[in-house]
């Protein structure tokens, strides 16, 4: 099963927004996975398939090529745009 971690700075607000959309668009899809909710620091030491986190974030995440950076993080379509489109690059799907 696919893991996958939202990220904003404190792990509370942002993020648990964007677990919510992303939850969505996966169900939409009909992608199994599970996924959390944290706060920048404590992320590094967690697994992970994929991290879903604001544009605000890239340099904390710049050598990764597993982050998905969401402009709005209420859009659906950006989100469904954007993870369809590494999904299927990463044969996840």
């Amino acid at each position: 099963m696919l893991k996958i971690i939202t990220v904003c700075g404190l792990g509370v607000g942002s993020s648990l927004i964007m677990k919510m959309t992303v939850e969505n668009v996966m169900k939409q899809m009909g992608v199994k996975c599970n996924i959390e909710n944290w706060d920048v620091g404590t992320v590094k030491g967690k697994p992970y398939d994929m991290l879903v986190t604001t544009s605000g974030f890239k340099k904390n995440f710049a050598d990764q090529d597993n982050v998905i950076y969401l402009n709005n993080i209420v859009d659906t379509n950006e989100a469904k745009a954007k993870l369809e489109d590494y999904l299927k690059k990463n044969n996840l799907i």
